[in-house]
C-alpha cells in the first residue's frame, strides 16, 4: 500500500495493530452497548443473521480463543467481535483475545499483505498485460473454487437427505 511506503516495518505493523485494535474493540463495544436492541431483533425476527448466530455458538463453547483465532479469517472476525459484545464476554478474557489476535493480523497483514501488494505493484509495472492475465487467472480459480464448494454442499445435502431415516414399509398400520 503507497500508505506504508518508506516505512520501516516494525512502524507500519504497529499502526496496524492499533488500527485493528480500534476496530474490532470498537465492534465488541458496540455489540456489548446493543445487547438489549439485539435481544428485541431477535425476538421480532425470530433469529439472528446466520454469521452471528455461528460466531455466538462457536464463543459461547470455546471463547477468547474463537476471538484470537477469528483475525485469521475474512468476514467472521467482524461477526465474532460483535457476538463478544453482544454476549457480554467478560474483559478479562476478551482483551487478551483481542492483543493476540490483533498481534497476529497486523504481522501477517503487514509482512504478507504489504509485500503482496508492493510485488503486484512492480509487476504490473514491468509487465501490465501478464500482470491483467494473472489477475484474470487468479479470479477465474476463485469462481471455480466457489462452484466447486457449492456443488459439494449440494451433493452432501442430497446425500444426507436421502441417508436420512427412513421408516419401515408398514409403519402406521394398524393390525
Amino acid at each position: 500500500m503507497e500508505i506504508f511506503e518508506g516505512w520501516p516495518l516494525p512502524a507500519a505493523i504497529g499502526v496496524l495493530f492499533v488500527i485493528v485494535l480500534l476496530r474490532a474493540g470498537g465492534t465488541y463495544a458496540l455489540g456489548r452497548g446493543s445487547r438489549a436492541g439485539v435481544k428485541r431483533l431477535m425476538e421480532r425476527r425470530g433469529r439472528m443473521a446466520p454469521q452471528l448466530a455461528r460466531a455466538e455458538t462457536v464463543i459461547e463453547r470455546f471463547g477468547a480463543p474463537v476471538v484470537a483465532l477469528s483475525f485469521l479469517t475474512v468476514g467472521f472476525q467482524t461477526a465474532v467481535n460483535l457476538a463478544a459484545g453482544v454476549l457480554r464476554m467478560p474483559l478479562i478474557r476478551y482483551l487478551p483475545a483481542l492483543v493476540v489476535g490483533g498481534a497476529m493480523w497486523a504481522t501477517l497483514y503487514g509482512v504478507l499483505g504489504l509485500a503482496t501488494v508492493n510485488a503486484i505493484i512492480q509487476a504490473a509495472q514491468r509487465d501490465p498485460v501478464a500482470a491483467i492475465l494473472s489477475a484474470l487467472a487468479v479470479a477465474g480459480l476463485l469462481v471455480l473454487i466457489e462452484f466447486a464448494t457449492r456443488r459439494a454442499r449440494a451433493f452432501a445435502a442430497v446425500q444426507a437427505g436421502a441417508a436420512g431415516p427412513r421408516l419401515p414399509e408398514d409403519a402406521g398400520q394398524t393390525e
